[in-house]
C-alpha cells in the first residue's frame, strides 16, 4: 500500500468521473424546463396546502390542551 494508491488514485478517478458527467450534461430545453418549473410550482402548492390543513386542525386541538 504506497500512498499512490490510498490517495492519488481516487483522486484521479473522481477527477474523471466528474469530467465525465459535466460533458454529458446538456441544458434543458423549453419543454422541458417548463415541465421541471411547473412540477415544482405543484409541489410547493401541495405542501403548503398540507401545512395550513394540518396548522388547522392542530390549533384547536392546542387550544383544548392548554385550557
Amino acid at each position: 500500500m504506497d500512498l499512490n494508491e490510498i490517495v492519488v488514485k481516487p483522486l484521479q478517478d473522481f477527477g474523471k468521473n466528474s469530467i465525465r458527467l459535466v460533458k454529458r450534461c446538456t441544458k434543458p430545453d423549453r419543454k422541458e424546463y417548463f415541465k421541471v418549473c411547473s412540477q415544482t410550482a405543484i409541489g410547493f402548492i401541495v405542501m403548503g396546502f398540507i401545512g395550513f390543513f394540518v396548522k388547522l386542525l392542530f390549533i384547536p386541538i392546542n387550544q383544548v390542551i392548554m385550557s
